[in-house]
């Protein structure tokens, strides 16, 4: 008679899943929406029909994550917790989806090790906390991954149709699913014994992918912003943002710390791991480098979209690879020295996600400060906004509001604004500096100055109205993108 595999540890897990859980929910509203979060909303706020018409010319990504989105912003609301909580569930479930993934490669201490680094991951807590497809399809090719392996250990179709079902939905989400799902079909052409239950499976994601393609060829010419860094800067920010995320503090002590506690897990791999183990824990990681080099060589030959967020489905091969190495038992120490330096590293995320937390440097951009700072007023007003794709985000706070009519309008106010943000992948944001000292147009007198470490405003009034138009009020702007000028309603 076979003996039943070993239940999981539930507790433990459990433990893992709570601490996933108040990492992302109680501040999941804390961070104001920025534009990116914004132009999701936008297009939340259309008919189902129309969102979808809209996405080509809009987005860059595939349908499935907005599809979640509309329907969860018609029953929970657009609050930022609402808009929100697609990528925070995504992100909670993931942590047990890493547990299986890690249990598969070496066992319940992998899996437990798996799961805790995905928990506590700073890059992934601050995905869980925005309202893009990044966490969900982190989710859903970590999941494929699953059923990849599951179909190497078991050689019945149905787990190649599960594969092909999970690997078409993360392509769905994210287009560079791509990447880290193209290892494994060619793996399983190689290695697995049916190949015509292979060969079906592979062409039913051939069909979801074929029906992906005109969107994608729509999508291409959409503006992309990679925050206008080299390549080389980039490339040597993602080792850095998946250990680390974005930004935190230390960040030069995190780095040396985090590499030293990562060499130790693959020397422990390496070295004194089970066969079986040590196979299928590089077998992942591959498939997760691959998911780094392929996009690479795209970046090189001219289709450079290379940044840790689209990149982020190789994250979770990659931290599994590394949860085997610290479950590995060591001759002497037995596991105690994997389970000493695993948690080091989750202390060191957990500090990384808590100064992020509270600290309003290491935060998205402050919409929501300054839009609390403008106030409310009797009369109609003129804003400038810089950098100018800011102005979603201002909107989301400040509705209505509108671009001001070329002719103009006559007003008595103009508000000139910015908040900080950064100028390259990793860095701290900083406030524009002022170009300019008045509009052009009008009586104007010194500005009223709000200014806060997230964000300024310059306040001009006059004593009657005067015709004000969009080109002479930006005369009054900041060294950053070309501003927005949008008309302000009065408050009724």
């Amino acid at each position: 008679m076979s003996r039943r595999p070993p239940a999981p540890p539930w507790l433990p897990l459990g433990a893992i899943v709570l601490l996933a859980a108040l990492l992302r929910i109680p501040t999941l509203g804390q961070q104001s929406i920025w534009f990116d979060e914004a132009a999701t909303w936008q297009l939340t706020q259309l008919p189902f029909g129309d969102m979808l018409s809209a996405l080509p010319d809009r987005e860059s990504n595939p349908p499935l994550f907005y599809v979640l989105e509309w329907l969860t912003t018609r029953v929970v609301g657009d609050s930022e917790f609402g808009l929100r909580l697609v990528s925070a569930i995504a992100g909670m479930l993931l942590v047990p989806v890493a547990f299986a993934l890690g249990r598969r490669i070496g066992g319940d201490r992998a899996g437990l090790a798996t799961a805790l680094l995905i928990a506590v991951n700073p890059l992934l807590v601050w995905f869980s906390q925005e309202a893009r497809s990044y966490e969900l399809v982190a989710l859903l090719s970590a999941a494929s991954l699953l059923l990849f392996l599951r179909a190497l250990d078991d050689e019945r179709p149905r787990w190649l149709g599960w594969w092909a079902l999970l690997s078409a939905l993360a392509l769905c989400s994210h287009y560079f699913a791509c990447f880290v799902l193209a290892p494994q079909l060619l793996w399983l052409l190689w290695r697995h014994p049916r190949r015509r239950a292979v060969l079906a499976a592979i062409g039913a994601l051939a069909v979801v992918a074929l029906a992906l393609l005109p969107m994608l060829l729509a999508q291409r010419d959409n503006p992309y912003d990679i925050a206008g860094a080299s390549i080389v800067t980039r490339l040597a920010q993602i080792p850095k943002q998946f250990l680390l995320g974005y930004r935190g503090p230390l960040a030069v002590a995190s780095i040396l710390l985090g590499t030293a506690l990562i060499a130790g897990a693959l020397w422990l791999l390496l070295r004194h791991a089970e066969r079986r183990t040590r196979e299928r824990a590089l077998l992942v990681g591959a498939i997760g480098l691959c998911g780094l080099a392929l996009p690479l060589a795209g970046a090189v030959v001219g289709a450079d979209y290379l940044n840790a967020r689209n990149l982020i489905p190789a994250l979770v091969p990659l931290a599994a690879t590394l949860g085997a190495g610290f479950a590995t038992v060591e001759p002497r120490h037995g596991w105690r020295v994997g389970a000493a330096l695993a948690t080091l590293l989750s202390l060191l995320s957990v500090a990384i996600v808590v100064a992020v937390a509270v600290d309003k440097e290491y935060q998205r951009p402050d919409w929501k400060g300054l839009a609390r700072a403008l106030g409310d007023s009797d009369e109609d007003r003129a804003i400038v906004i810089s950098p100018a794709n800011g102005e979603v985000a201002l909107q989301y706070y400040r509705r209505p509001m509108h671009m001001l009519p070329y002719g103009g309008r006559e007003l008595r106010e103009v508000d000139v604004v910015s908040v900080a943000g950064s100028t390259g992948p990793g860095d701290p944001p900083r406030l524009p500096q002022q170009v300019g000292t008045a509009p052009s147009v009008g009586a104007y007198g010194p500005p009223e100055r709000t200014q806060t470490d997230t964000y300024v405003m310059l306040r001009f009034r006059q004593p009657t109205p005067s015709l004000l138009q969009p080109e002479p009020i930006a005369t009054v702007r900041f060294s950053v993108l070309p501003p927005a000028v949008n008309l302000l309603p009065a408050s009724r």
